[in-house]
């Protein structure tokens, strides 16, 4: 994720100035952790939305193994799963 942020967050990336509308509280938040961390409100507006959709794009890929499995069965074939029932017995956990 920091290898990904970083490149995301490089020099040489075009940047696209955005105006939102955030409450009050979460503003005055974000300029409170910003001066603290000592970096740009933008630069940490950035980072928290980088984080974002890396954690949430992990969700399509979720999504596409459930629709995956929802018409393949995740089960064993019977004889790999004796044979692997077999190895397995001799194995201490």
């Amino acid at each position: 994720m920091r290898l990904l942020l970083r490149w995301l967050l490089r020099d040489t990336v075009a940047r696209m100035k955005v105006a939102i509308s955030l409450p009050d509280p979460v503003f005055k938040a974000a300029e409170q952790l910003a001066r603290h961390l000592n970096k740009p409100r933008s630069r940490l507006y950035a980072e928290a939305i980088v984080e974002y959709v890396g954690t949430h794009g992990s969700t399509s890929i979720t999504e596409q193994l459930n629709a995956v499995y929802g018409v393949e069965s995740s089960s064993l074939d019977e004889v790999l799963q004796q044979v692997q029932s077999r190895t397995l017995s001799h194995e201490t956990w």
